[in-house]
């Protein structure tokens, strides 16, 4: 198979999945998806954690996407404007995430479409070369590096790094000294993601859990990110000191704490 063919399937898939089968549109696939519309959107203001005017501005700077079944497309954009990948989430009108729909990422969605519609007579091995395509991620809000206007070449700015993308996004907002950006998950954040942040300045949030452990593992990434770059990295102890024993065994975030505390 040839490379081009590769490439017109997976982009005819990619519009398949995300409900855009019009003409075709040559922007990028993120302002073919862009949209505050979707559930996660909504429920961010219902609840009280934005105005509709911080949603909107937080919505255009992250780039947030909505799927055709009104889930959210956090893209993953690098400084470059190169699209990494895109998680698609489900949340609840408590804007709490619903766990009776998990995440999606568009490059799996992709490859199972592109998979299924695939024709008899291809060689095995063609399809199994499909399946194996890699996706390639990084960190969430990457691309803000590139394009904030009041980034300069001698300005290091305070970058905080969380789990979740809620959480960056609600922050961005709240805490607008800081640039938000978030690993996506736990396991996500490993030390290469955290390569293209090395010249400015790096504070770790993870979330809080009774047995350190989160706080440990971000720990011993920010040691090796230090080691391998030099950078100015450090993991906050915030949560770990203020956060109650229930609020660990509930393992919140800084959106919780911010939110719960008088």
């Amino acid at each position: 198979m040839k490379l081009s063919e590769i490439f017109t399937d997976t982009f005819k898939a990619l519009r398949h999945e995300l409900g855009h089968d019009r003409p075709r549109d040559n922007r990028p696939m993120w302002q073919q998806r862009q949209s505050s519309d979707s559930d996660f959107c909504r429920a961010l203001v219902a609840n009280g954690y934005m105005t509709e005017a911080q949603m909107q501005h937080a919505a255009e700077r992250y780039r947030l996407g909505r799927s055709r079944d009104g889930g959210v497309i956090f893209w993953q954009i690098d400084t470059t404007d190169c699209i990494f990948d895109g998680k698609i989430m489900y949340y609840r009108a408590d804007c709490h995430r619903d766990h009776h729909r998990h995440p999606q990422w568009v490059s799996n969605c992709m490859k199972r479409y592109y998979l299924k519609d695939y024709k008899d007579g291809k060689v095995e091995e063609d399809k199994a070369l499909i399946a194996s395509i890699p996706s390639y991620h990084c960190l969430f809000g990457t691309h803000l590096l590139g394009s904030e206007k009041r980034i300069v070449k001698s300005e290091k700015l305070a970058i905080a790094v969380v789990e979740a993308e809620k959480t960056a996004v609600i922050m961005s907002e709240h805490f607008p000294q800081y640039l938000w950006l978030a690993a996506g998950g736990l396991f996500e954040l490993t030390a290469d993601k955290l390569f293209p942040l090395r010249q400015h300045r790096i504070i770790l949030f993870p979330d809080t859990d009774p047995d350190l452990k989160a706080y440990t593992r971000w720990y011993d990434i920010a040691r090796e990110a230090r080691r391998l770059y030099g950078c100015a990295i450090s993991v906050s102890p915030l949560l770990e000191q203020r956060a109650t024993p229930e609020q660990k065994q509930r393992k919140i975030d800084l959106v919780d704490y911010l939110f719960e505390t008088p």
